[in-house]
């Protein structure tokens, strides 16, 4: 009982370690990118007809620190993957730390891919579709926190979004999923995003729509993924009784 409180413990202290080195890394990258923060804010406006306006001096460092968050985030996935990759890897076996392992640069990837799309695709629709609701009625004024903050919930869940084909594959070849379960869990899961994009997006049914239609065409996208990982799975294990 001892040597199993002892082993707990060891595991524990492990754990606190590798959290700590990813938050390290993540206020390095934090900190690189508070540098380059200006130089980012004069891009995301680029296309703005007027400046943003600002209710305080608080207002300007709460911009620039959601700014530099979002990029030390996207920057960080890597180390969290490695950090974590490294933290169970003795309990899988050779070949499924070498398959983990090369998923690592895939969630850089596809989260950049979600934050490319929320930022180039769904957030201009959006908000071209709510300023339109305005016109001639209201005259919009946004302020700097309002808008950032507007456009970082649009973007920043897709970048997480876009981790489910991965994610999915990564747990069919381990085992944990198959597409049979997930066909079967197709209805729940349908529920679970819709509630997830209804959460995320402004209350118009237009954005719900423009959310809903993505995060439905990835779960599919992830069934497709996993049947292609099955099967290759079913194969190698054939393979491997065959030699044996």
């Amino acid at each position: 009982m001892k040597s199993r409180e002892t082993h707990l413990i060891d595991h524990l202290e492990e754990l606190r370690q590798r959290i700590i080195k990813t938050l390290l890394v993540f206020i390095l990258f934090l900190i690189a990118g508070f540098l380059f923060v200006q130089d980012i804010y004069d891009w995301l406006i680029r296309d703005l007809d007027a400046k943003l306006a600002v209710l305080g001096p608080g207002d300007i460092i709460w911009v620039y620190m959601m700014i530099s968050g979002v990029l030390a985030i996207a920057a960080t996935i890597p180390v969290a993957a490695f950090q974590a990759w490294r933290f169970v890897s003795p309990a899988l076996t050779r070949n499924e730390r070498r398959v983990a392992l090369c998923y690592i640069p895939g969630l850089f990837l596809f989260f950049i891919l979600g934050i490319l799309f929320g930022y180039f695709v769904l957030f201009p629709l959006v908000l071209q579709f709510l300023i339109g609701l305005s016109a001639g009625h209201f005259q919009t004024m946004f302020t700097a926190e309002h808008y950032f903050r507007f456009m970082i919930n649009l973007t920043l869940p897709f970048g997480f979004l876009f981790e489910m084909p991965l994610v999915v594959m990564f747990l069919t070849s381990l085992g944990i999923l198959n597409p049979a379960r997930l066909a079967k869990m197709r209805k729940v899961s349908y529920f679970a995003l819709v509630v997830i994009s209804i959460v995320i997006t402004p209350p118009d049914f237009i954005s719900d729509v423009m959310v809903i239609v993505p995060l439905l065409v990835l779960y599919e996208l992830s069934i497709s993924l996993s049947s292609f990982v099955y099967r290759k799975k079913l194969i190698g294990e054939a393979g491997a009784e065959a030699q044996g």
